[in-house]
């Protein structure tokens, strides 16, 4: 049986339609406050993140908390004033499928509480992923500076 539209399907066509620069804009902000609160824990807590890394095993923990901090930062800077925005999404899709990588394979930890928690974190990472992809296919929408840049 096809999908009939309805009343209530074109209201919502029309309002995504004719929303769709905002809600872009706030898509955006709401992919990285995941990186801005990440990257504010880290600086906050530098030892703990490094004591972190250390506790996966990896090579210069201070090196890899302090690459980490930056890149959220610029991912977060980038995507909330949609400044190369595309390409954000792209550096997205490299940082936490490694971070997804590195520091949340579930299948490691012994059932219970941790492997649940480390499972979260890699759905949350899956969906990050999702929405980089909808940014890197979108741009930034009209209120961003790629936007404004571009003429």
């Amino acid at each position: 049986m096809p999908f009939r539209s309805s009343r209530l399907t074109s209201r919502i066509d029309e309002f995504a339609t004719g929303s769709a620069d905002l809600l872009i804009l706030i898509g955006r902000i709401l992919l990285v406050w995941v990186f801005v609160g990440s990257a504010y824990g880290a600086l906050t807590n530098f030892s703990g993140s490094v004591s972190y890394f250390r506790s996966l095993n990896l090579p210069m923990p201070q090196l890899f908390t302090a690459t980490a901090v930056a890149l959220e930062a610029l991912i977060s800077a980038g995507l909330i004033l949609g400044i190369g925005t595309r390409y954000c999404a792209i550096v997205i899709l490299l940082f936490v499928f490694s971070a997804t990588a590195i520091a949340h394979r579930y299948w490691e930890y012994p059932a219970g509480p941790a492997q649940i928690g480390q499972y979260n974190h890699f759905l949350k990472n899956i969906s990050i992923l999702g929405g980089a992809l909808l940014i890197l296919v979108t741009g930034g929408g009209r209120f961003s500076l790629d936007r404004r840049l571009a003429g």
